[in-house]
């Protein structure tokens, strides 16, 4: 009898260390996601997987992706969750990803989805430059609404223009890398000159232009659809322009680390964010999303929002980040927002 009771005990106290393991399982996740879209995310994947807990260190990518290098070596992140589809290329050039194939990962769109097997990323949503202009603004300055990336350089815009850094803000990159693949090098970084001309500065988020320009403090932003959506929709007094050159994009994308000291928490999260569940609630925020038929009409952005993209090559702007970055640096850090 006693030898019973002891055995049950001892399979109690297996079961309840069990029990403690599965309530204090923590994934570390690194993201660019915006603040006020996180929330929502968490809740809805700690829901669907009780007892892991998701610690998120956020801020903007080229912030993330910075330190995601400085940490090559050791570590800190199980999962990179809602990062640049090029800054998750620049990693993998550095050999730092742990390939997998997410559970249901083969309903999403190839497109979003890296082509090897088991892939080493996997798409979540696109995200647009966008010009939010300020109406009332403009009005009081005379200032007519552009309608290209070209108006831009007008000298009527002189001080008016704010845009993210581009080594600080995913936004800012996708801007610079797509005008150099849009016109090609040298009218490219010819463009960013006459651009800097009327440039007021440069910030660290790729929301911050046009929460500026919904505030009056500038004119225009360089933003990103959703953030100009979402501050006309609380009232702020902008437009959404979508210049007739084109967009740059990049696509919000996970991945697993090599050397993740929780890689079971972390392929949870990865089977989570390819559900029907996770996209309905990317389509909350963006036009397009990686689950076919999840998509749904958002306020402020046109039908067409898709058939306005550039074509982009995630390569090649991983291939030579560093490169359009130092360039960048040298000639316009000048103007960018003290850190």
């Amino acid at each position: 009898m006693k030898r019973f009771s002891f055995l049950a005990a001892t399979a109690l106290l297996a079961v309840g260390f069990a029990q403690a393991a599965i309530a204090q399982s923590k994934v570390n996740v690194y993201t660019a996601l915006e603040a006020d879209q996180i929330k929502a995310y968490k809740e809805a994947f700690e829901k669907s997987n009780p007892g892991v807990e998701l610690v998120i260190t956020r801020d903007s990518t080229g912030i993330v992706t910075a330190k995601l290098l400085a940490e090559k070596a050791n570590p800190q992140a199980d999962i990179v969750w809602g990062l640049a589809a090029t800054s998750l290329l620049v990693l993998d050039q550095e050999g730092m990803i742990a390939p997998y194939a997410p559970k249901g990962v083969d309903q999403l769109n190839k497109a979003y989805v890296d082509g090897r097997t088991p892939p080493h990323w996997v798409g979540m949503d696109i995200w647009a430059a966008t010009i939010c202009f300020n109406t009332v603004e403009a009005k009081k300055k005379d200032m007519p609404a552009p309608t290209s990336w070209a108006d831009l350089t007008k000298p009527v815009y002189k001080g008016s223009i704010v845009m993210p850094n581009p080594a600080s803000s995913g936004t800012g990159f996708l801007d610079v890398s797509s005008w150099l693949q849009l016109m090609g090098e040298d009218k490219g970084w010819a463009y960013m000159d006459a651009l800097h001309q009327n440039m007021g500065v440069y910030t660290h988020s790729g929301s911050k232009p046009c929460n500026l320009a919904a505030s009056g403090e500038y004119v225009i932003g360089i933003s990103f659809e959703y953030r100009g959506s979402s501050n006309k929709a609380k009232g702020a007094p902008i437009d959404l322009i979508f210049p007739s050159e084109g967009l740059g994009y990049d696509m919000e994308a996970f991945a697993i680390l090599k050397g993740a000291k929780n890689p079971e928490g972390a392929k949870k999260l990865a089977d989570w964010s390819v559900t029907k569940r996770a996209n309905e609630l990317y389509a909350k925020n963006f036009a397009i999303v990686a689950m076919p038929g999840i998509a749904q009409p958002l306020p402020h952005i046109p039908a067409d929002f898709e058939k306005r993209l550039i074509k982009n090559d995630f390569t090649w702007s991983a291939k030579n980040r560093e490169r359009i970055l130092a360039e960048w640096s040298k000639r316009y850090d000048g103007k960018s927002e003290k850190k």
